[in-house]
């Protein structure tokens, strides 16, 4: 019988893709669907970034680039950051990645051991949790709340780290919850981190231009203290609607970079040409489109929030961030899991239970509104009619 070492034991997954590929089966069987579960843009990739990866083709780019990213690429992404941020970060410092999924493997798979803690948020992406059980080290949930607008608390955070913490992971805007976490509480944060100048931060920053209601995106790059052990994650795919072209990126300190360099030589060696002249299109062409689906995103924002309220027994809060809302089922009698099941196969309304997020997802469901006004409607009609 084959035996695999133990840490592929431990890994997990992320339930959303499940869920998709369910509703996927059950769309082909004759089933009307409308997918709130799924977390990407319902848009198609800008037309002028599509343009740039064929013309790269036809340009004959086929071969490999440097593992680290061709130097237009990743001169395009400091020039982004610096528009972003007002912040200069060299392109020496920059990883193009194929994917933001990677940033999280390498940052991990760097400070995580058997004898090391790793913070990450609950509710949060559910990688983060899976990777650090991967790597033997001992995830400890940094509690994401209703009741603190879905934002972290430094206070919480840092009562939770001892001498056995390596890494901080945080993510604002988030996901799965849609809060954005102030600036204050940041400040808080990066003030008491003086005390534990040992432990690294990963900012997962991939939502970062998806704000509303006026909130501003704070980035952890504007603290040069603690640049010096901060790896901020970020990408293409939501921004630009580039999801299945698998393009991050992410900013490293100088004392990590080449650990980073080296696992890109020796994993995935590089990402495609044609894509990474693509992400220059994006970066440096046109917002037009970015801006057109960032309103669409608030407006349908501000429908599903109504509509979901209305709903007796569910309370939303409104999400300050991303493109996720995140419900509070628990008057309405059903555990969340159960729920998103039953309004799947009953109502063809795909959804995410909130523990496929961590143990304090219990008693939501997650929303996806990157889809038309129209099927939010929709969805939300029959999730009404299903809980009455």
């Amino acid at each position: 019988m084959l035996k695999t070492v133990s840490g592929f034991d431990r890994i997990g997954e992320e339930n959303a893709f499940a869920v998709l590929a369910k509703a996927n089966k059950l769309a082909s069987e004759g089933m009307d669907i409308i997918n709130l579960g799924i977390g990407q843009p319902d848009f198609q990739t800008p037309e002028h970034i599509v343009e740039a990866a064929i013309k790269a083709l036809k340009d004959g780019h086929h071969g490999y680039t440097p593992a680290n990213g061709t130097v237009e690429c990743r001169e395009a992404v400091a020039r982004r950051t610096l528009n972003m941020t007002g912040v200069e970060v060299s392109p020496e410092n920059i990883m193009i990645m194929p994917g933001g999924k990677v940033t999280m493997f390498a940052a991990i798979l760097m400070f995580g051991e058997l004898s090391a803690e790793i913070l990450y948020p609950d509710p949060g992406f559910p990688i983060y949790r899976s990777m650090i059980e991967y790597t033997g080290a001992t995830p400890i949930p940094v509690p994401i709340r209703e009741e603190n607008g879905f934002a972290f608390s430094a206070e919480e955070t840092l009562a939770l780290i001892n001498e056995n913490t390596r890494l901080l992971i945080i993510n604002s805007p988030a996901n799965p919850c849609g809060g954005v976490t102030p600036k204050s509480e940041i400040d808080k944060l990066v003030a008491g981190l003086e005390k534990w100048p040992n432990v690294a931060m990963m900012s997962d920053e991939i939502y970062d231009v998806m704000t509303y209601d006026g909130e501003i995106h704070q980035s952890l790059l504007a603290y040069p203290e603690i640049r010096d052990r901060l790896i901020v994650l970020n990408g293409w795919s939501k921004t630009w609607a580039m999801t299945g072209w698998r393009m991050g990126w992410s900013i490293w300190p100088d004392r990590l970079y080449e650990n980073v360099r080296k696992l890109a030589v020796n994993a995935w060696s590089c990402v495609n040409a044609p894509s990474q002249m693509a992400g220059i299109a994006a970066i440096d062409g046109s917002q037009d489109d970015v801006t057109k689906m960032m309103q669409a995103f608030d407006n349908r924002r501000k429908l599903l929030v109504e509509k979901i309220n209305a709903i007796p027994n569910i309370t939303c809060a409104t999400p300050k961030g991303a493109f996720y809302a995140f419900p509070n089922i628990s008057k309405t009698g059903w555990k969340a899991k159960e729920l998103a099941s039953a309004l799947l196969e009953k109502t063809g309304v795909a959804t995410i239970g909130g523990p496929d997020f961590g143990i304090l997802g219990e008693g939501y469901i997650r929303l996806s509104y990157a889809n038309s006004e129209e099927n939010i409607e929709k969805a939300i009609e029959r999730i009404g009619d299903f809980l009455e």
